[in-house]
């Protein structure tokens, strides 16, 4: 028997979100982290869900990929790259124009940091949406923007690539890729080829939601399947723990494929039901939360998550720009 809500029911209470403030706004738990040595070169910050970030350890320089929040929540990073190595930041790759991930662009810059390098789909969703991403975003997590009084403004890249650029750190070849769309219309990844260490953002997640309220969600299982062909050997997510064999990183990209691809497929059968917002967050729970309701951030990114799926299915190609008050208004919409 079918149990979904027909055309204008309102769905169970039980299956939907009780009145409350973003989850994430409740998330005031300071995340373990930690700093992991992947190869010669390479080393993975990672924070039980929370955004991670890379570091690439060259001849001469070094390269830090992503950057937290802000100049404040930087400075764990930067200590930790200063209790191995005195040789310069030189370079700063953003994986995605997000704010959670480029606002702390600035510390490293004071560290002598020459170029913030990203791709042009990133510059073009900086400059079309970025201020309104950045006060979205800051609304929406209290914890990860400590010390947002420290951030001077946008991040903006000095250095923006169309497809791929090779940098030499000295002998160590590295390649900076927009392989796909999928997060992102502008998504990033780094990578290693002689140590196949790859830093994917967030097109890949593990042991987390993946937050797809700018997403493209029909072309990012393509994206992914970009990456394994890539035979990578280690990967650093955008959330959960690094993937330090070959088996974990084709699980990662597995895992994110079945989120991504599951939540599509389920706000189309909504869409095509009939189903308002709240019904459709209603149907796309019955298949998504026994699958991922346990991991990091689902209750936070699922109501945008649901949002952005519902608009691709209605043929909206480029995601609607999320303010702070859009997203009350989804909030609202979700709890009347």
């Amino acid at each position: 028997m079918n149990s979904d809500p027909q055309p204008g029911e309102l769905p169970d209470p039980e299956t939907t979100m009780s009145a409350k403030p973003f989850a994430s706004q409740a998330d005031l738990e300071e995340k373990k982290t930690s700093f992991i040595k992947l190869s010669d070169n390479a080393y993975a910050y990672t924070a039980e869900g929370d955004p991670n970030s890379g570091v690439i350890i060259g001849d001469d320089s070094v390269m830090v990929i992503d950057t937290t929040a802000t100049p404040v929540m930087a400075q764990a990073l930067i200590k930790h790259i200063r209790d191995i190595t005195d040789l310069p930041i030189k370079y700063v790759t953003l994986t995605h124009y997000h704010a959670v991930r480029v606002l702390g662009a600035s510390a490293y810059v004071k560290e002598g940091a020459q170029q913030v390098i990203a791709s042009r789909g990133t510059y073009e969703l900086i400059v079309e949406r970025g201020e309104q991403d950045m006060q979205s975003e800051i609304d929406r997590f209290p914890r990860l923007f400590a010390g947002v009084e420290s951030v001077p403004g946008l991040t903006w890249p000095t250095l923006v690539f169309e497809r791929e650029m090779t940098l030499f750190m000295g002998k160590l070849e590295v390649k900076i890729m927009h392989v796909g769309m999928g997060h992102t219309k502008g998504d990033t990844i780094v990578w290693i080829p002689s140590q196949k260490v790859l830093f994917s953002g967030d097109l890949v997640e593990y042991e987390a939601a993946a937050y797809t309220g700018d997403a493209q969600l029909e072309e990012w299982p393509q994206t992914l399947e970009v990456l394994r062909s890539m035979g990578a050997q280690k990967l650093v997510p955008g959330r959960g723990p690094a993937l330090v064999n070959p088996e974990q990183v084709n699980q990662g990209l597995d895992y994110t494929k079945d989120f991504v691809t599951t939540l599509l497929s389920s706000a189309r059968e909504a869409v095509q039901a009939g189903y308002d917002l709240k019904g459709a967050m209603a149907h796309v729970r019955r298949h998504m939360d026994g699958k991922f309701g346990h991991v990091f951030i689902y209750e936070h990114c699922l109501p945008f998550d649901v949002t952005r799926a519902v608009d691709e299915a209605k043929g909206i190609k480029h995601p609607r720009i999320w303010t702070a008050e859009r997203d009350k208004e989804m909030w609202h919409a979700l709890q009347s």
